[in-house]
């Protein structure tokens, strides 16, 4: 399997267009939706790409089903393993089951439980170690890979899995070709950088944003120093965008696209939940939120067609309830 060194920080565009075409009958070509209350807040069209709706409710089976088809096209290990918060987890035990391999995923133990039991629904094992983003899952993880054989597919910092996330990019404008500014959520970087080759590639001169919880600002702090950095602890309702840093894959490519990083609260995250369900029906998980979060709360003005990326859906009931009802 290739490593990040063997890509020189680099994904090309043809990687992207090469998952498009593995994804075909697998990932849904999800619809940008416009919500009318949006686009009259904003002042300028604004679409909603729904992510929410592939089939294990969010983006992450792009670059889940590239990278394990790749590791079963190999032929020589019998499974996989990752870390995971949740969606990543989910989607390679989706991807594993439809290749007939066996798929473990290390959680943190504060895992909502709807995460869980998406993983052990389509098939996956799953192993508990330590506190959300504290390092442990991941080293649990390569321990599991090294002594029992199995391939290691990072949640973000994959050249694999950064071609799948970039498919979402080349939709998106594909679907929206007037579209000026596309705002992403951000944890490890894996969709950013996967849209930011897209853009790169297919329009640059597109304005694309990261938004990311305000106790979780690691592309701000990548930002601002000009390399990924390490936060001491993060903490957010928006459980899938606690990584402590940006990858260095991630890094490598979404830095030559992305200058901005913006912030949301709380409660403005909780406000886009509300909002997004009230005004358009639709069933966001908190860190699917925010890139609308940050159009609700005036953070963003975009002077053209923009898209919100609402990465996906998959939200605690209980939580969902008390932000939504």
């Amino acid at each position: 399997m290739p490593t990040i060194a063997d890509y020189a920080g680099a994904v090309p565009l043809s990687a992207v267009q090469a998952a498009a075409r593995l994804l075909e009958g697998v990932a849904v070509r999800t619809p940008v939706v416009e919500i009318p209350a949006l686009s009259a807040r904003v002042g300028v069209p604004v679409g909603l790409k729904c992510e929410q709706f592939q089939p294990i409710g969010a983006f992450k089976i792009r670059g889940a089903y590239t990278a394990v088809a790749r590791v079963a096209a190999d032929g020589r290990v019998a499974g996989v393993v990752t870390s995971s918060s949740g969606n990543h987890g989910q989607a390679i035990a989706f991807a594993a089951r439809r290749f007939g391999l066996r798929a473990v995923v290390v959680m943190p133990a504060s895992t909502p439980h709807i995460k869980v039991e998406g993983v052990k629904s389509h098939g996956g094992e799953v192993v508990f170690a330590g506190a959300v983003r504290s390092g442990e899952q991941n080293a649990k993880a390569e321990a599991i890979a090294r002594d029992e054989g199995l391939a290691m597919i990072p949640p973000f910092d994959h050249p694999d899995v950064v071609a799948g996330q970039g498919t979402l990019g080349v939709e998106i404008l594909e679907q929206r070709p007037d579209v000026e500014t596309i705002l992403s959520p951000v944890s490890g970087g894996g969709l950013i950088a996967g849209i930011s080759i897209a853009v790169a590639g297919l329009k640059p001169a597109v304005r694309l944003i990261g938004v990311e919880p305000e106790g979780a600002a690691k592309l701000t702090a990548a930002l601002a120093s000009g390399a990924p950095t390490t936060l001491a602890r993060t903490s957010s309702i928006a459980d899938g965008l606690l990584t402590q840093s940006v990858g260095r894959l991630t890094w490598q490519i979404l830095s030559r696209v992305v200058r901005e990083a913006v912030r949301v609260s709380e409660e403005e995250i909780g406000a886009a939940v509300r909002f997004l369900h009230r005004e358009g029906g639709l069933r966001v998980e908190p860190s699917g939120a925010v890139a609308t979060a940050a159009l609700l709360a005036g953070h963003v003005r975009p002077a053209g067609p923009a898209v919100a990326v609402i990465s996906g859906g998959n939200v605690d009931p209980d939580v969902f309830q008390r932000l939504a009802g």
